[in-house]
């Protein structure tokens, strides 16, 4: 059997094709893969085929970016996705996101009352942190 015949159906996009759909550079594509946020399957040519939702999870995974989490961090929100995504499971990354968010931000408030405080500004305490965010799988 050829690498082409193992090819799972509604894998036809390439490299560029996802790049134009999520608003980034070629380069995002293949370095998302390279983590772990999309899957890639390769023609017998080598060249890379992407399903529809690969443009999707790129968008998603800038939106966690500038939330503040890490690469890895939005790998391991993708990996409890199942393949084909129904809105319900997309909610929960949302929930997740949020709760990141609003979690970041308190952290944040609090280093900027630190700030703002009469203390000098080496004396702020480094060890304030974001609350944990409840697991919600």
């Amino acid at each position: 059997m050829s690498i082409a015949a193992r090819i799972p159906s509604g894998f036809t996009l390439s490299v560029k094709d996802v790049a134009a759909a999520a608003g980034v550079a070629p380069s995002a594509v293949r370095f998302y893969e390279q983590h772990g946020l999309i899957t890639a399957y390769r023609t017998t040519s080598d060249q890379r085929r992407f399903d529809d939702l690969a443009a999707c999870r790129i968008k998603v995974a800038k939106v966690a970016q500038r939330v503040g989490l890490t690469v890895r961090e939005i790998a391991d929100i993708f990996a409890a996705l199942p393949d084909d995504p129904r809105p319900q499971d997309w909610n929960r990354v949302a929930v997740a996101l949020v709760d990141e968010a609003e979690a970041r931000t308190a952290a944040l408030r609090t280093y900027l009352d630190e700030i703002r405080s009469d203390r000098r500004l080496c004396e702020i305490d480094d060890r304030v942190r974001a609350p944990e965010v409840p697991d919600r799988s």
